[in-house]
């Protein structure tokens, strides 16, 4: 239709259309995301409103049909407003960029969760069917294909939309008119400055930034500062010597666990539940139990593997960044690697498909020999609540030992998948309820009844090591907290997150761990405290391995932060302090980040 051909309300609908859509379309997205629309950036709702101005005009562009395009522009607003209010409720953020290349592990474990549309949800979804029913004599109005007086018109609109979409998805461009993500806490910077501006500037994530200090010169520098440790466990050895084992006699097998979801609400001291879950394992003589700190909470599960396997931090890369899939382009050092060299034989373990997380391709680039997933399980397969439970996975633990060569030293790291999140499964049987509060939380209590179920099984894990010819260690850590009912998180931490300070904010970072040896274990110096990225620092101490400087210099590192994660560090007075911060152990921090790099990226060839 031609402009010339339309009356003057017409024309007034057409106008208002390309100039509201965009805007109304912004408010809709965020009013999904439980926005309050007091705490939105104005120049959020320019720049976030532009972009969205793009993608109409294009889309006008394309069909000629500006009633329907608006529509799709709402409706495609209210989908990435819901897909990032899901996302955020399942792992706490939102969908970040490096997440397009995880969409597989997402599809795999989607089917677990039930979503629950929210008031603002059904409040869009009945303006949209408000605006359908007000212009419904209008959605055809418009022509497909363009006359000869207007094919320039819609091709400058088509041009104008396109820049608009390239220019407002630029972080440069972002950055200078001040709005952006915020790395911490990414749900923050999707509410108030846009779920769509927040997304791509995180896009400047995707590659990490050296750090200012990281020159060959200073990663020389701080390795001639590291004190070497010399003792029972540890030796002296030059720089760019292979590691070594100084235990006597057989190498110690290594058994490290990382437990899906794996949480100790009873530690905080302000619930209890109808029987402990965790009193085997607390029992345990010769044991170390204590807690580590994770850097995520909810999901992002192969990034506490990271953690555990390279001493490597989060702190130190992009909010929700998945090291796997991002930044192992070459063969990585870990515990894998180093005991590799030692003439072990590498295997990882899990109970999931190869490509979730990328692991089928991580697993070689970290040292890992050997690899076993579900399709590859040599025992009957049991599961719980849709997934393989711990007692068939520690069975397959026990099958490999069953099955090695006698007297080959073993490094098996496995991850479990028992206590996944999606804790709905209506015919699940409850076993484990919170005291005063039975049936209130229906997500947690079956949770408690997973992890329960966790506490039996490890116990036939130990009574079969018990009487296991060689020596081996068994250490078994949570890698994040899981997600369940707000009410009941509130109720164990006994604070709101509102209301929470920096140390108790952390405690929601916060797992159990046990280390258990079928030999006598000196627990003299043992941790009670830790974060993920240190933990594996001790297990390799206890199986009598010297890592080399890196692992040295994390050594340094603990004596005075025994907790370092994304979230914050503690000092060992047990203070928290968040990265923000500028204090006597920033220099500490950086020269820690400088030396990740350096192992990650590498500036140097300085191992």
């Amino acid at each position: 239709m031609e402009w010339k051909e339309m009356d003057r309300k017409s024309k007034g609908l057409l106008v208002t259309l390309l100039l509201l859509t965009p805007v109304t379309a912004f408010y809709l997205m965020q009013l999904i995301m439980g926005t309050k629309f007091v705490d939105i950036k104005l120049m959020a709702v320019l720049a976030n409103g532009l972009w969205l101005a793009g993608v109409y005009w294009l889309l006008c562009a394309l069909t000629g049909y500006p009633v329907i395009s608006s529509l799709v522009v709402h409706l495609l607003s209210g989908v990435w407003g819901m897909a990032n209010y899901f996302v955020n409720s399942f792992r706490g953020t939102p969908i970040l960029p490096w997440d397009m290349a995880a969409v597989g592990t997402a599809m795999a474990v989607s089917g677990s969760y039930k979503i629950s549309l929210t008031r603002g949800m059904y409040v869009a979804l009945a303006v949209l069917l408000v605006a359908v029913i007000l212009l419904r004599k209008k959605l055809t109005w418009g022509r497909f294909r363009p006359t000869g007086k207007t094919v320039m018109l819609r091709l400058a609109g088509g041009v104008a939309g396109v820049s608009l979409m390239f220019i407002f998805a630029q972080p440069m461009v972002l950055e200078r008119i001040g709005v952006g993500a915020y790395t911490w806490q990414q749900m923050v910077g999707y509410c108030t400055d846009g779920a769509v501006s927040a997304f791509f500037d995180n896009t400047k994530y995707m590659k990490v930034e050296q750090p200012a200090n990281a020159t060959i010169d200073h990663v020389q520098y701080v390795l001639d500062q590291v004190v070497r440790k010399d003792g029972d466990s540890l030796t002296v050895h030059v720089d760019g010597e292979a590691p070594t084992q100084t235990t006597q006699g057989e190498k110690y097998n290594v058994v490290a666990i990382m437990n899906e979801s794996w949480a100790d609400y009873e530690e905080y001291g302000n619930v209890t539940f109808s029987q402990p879950v965790m009193d085997y394992i607390q029992s345990l003589d010769n044991a170390i139990f204590g807690h580590a700190y994770s850097s995520v909470f909810g999901g992002g599960t192969s990034a506490c593997e990271f953690e555990f396997l390279t001493g490597h931090s989060m702190a130190f890369l992009p909010s929700g960044s998945i090291p796997y899939q991002q930044f192992l382009s070459d063969d990585t050092e870990s515990m894998a690697s180093l005991l590799g060299d030692l003439g072990y034989r590498t295997l990882a373990f899990h109970p999931g498909e190869p490509t979730s997380w990328g692991r089928n391709k991580a697993y070689p680039k970290l040292g890992f020999e050997e690899m076993k997933f579900r399709s590859d399980m040599n025992v009957p397969q049991m599961e719980e609540h849709a997934y393989l439970s711990d007692y068939s996975d520690f069975q397959q633990i026990i099958w490999e030992f069953e099955n090695k060569q006698e007297g080959e030293p073993l490094f098996l790291f496995n991850v479990t998948y028992q206590n996944h999140g999606g804790y709905e499964e209506a015919d699940y049987p409850t076993e484990v309820t919170v005291n005063g509060y039975e049936g209130q939380f229906p997500k947690a209590e079956q949770y408690l009844t997973l992890a329960n179920k966790t506490d039996e099984y490890f116990k036939a894990l130990v009574e079969y090591f018990s009487t296991y010819d060689e020596p081996t260690i068994i250490v078994m850590f949570g890698d994040h907290q899981p997600w369940l009912e707000e009410e009941f998180q509130t109720l164990a931490y006994g604070v709101a997150q509102g209301d929470m300070t920096m140390e108790q904010y952390m405690d929601k970072y916060k797992v159990p761990f046990v280390i258990w040896s079928n030999r006598p274990l000196d627990t003299e110096d043992a941790p009670q405290v830790t974060s993920l990225n240190f933990l594996g620092q001790y297990v390799l101490k206890y199986a009598g391995v010297d890592g080399g400087l890196y692992r040295d210099f994390l050594w340094d590192v603990q004596e005075k932060l025994p907790v370092l994660t994304f979230v914050g560090y503690m000092d060992t007075q047990g203070n928290a302090y968040s990265h923000w911060e500028t204090n006597e152990y920033t220099k500490l921090i950086e020269d820690y980040q400088c030396l990740q790099y350096d192992k990650i990226f590498g500036i140097s060839q300085v191992t």
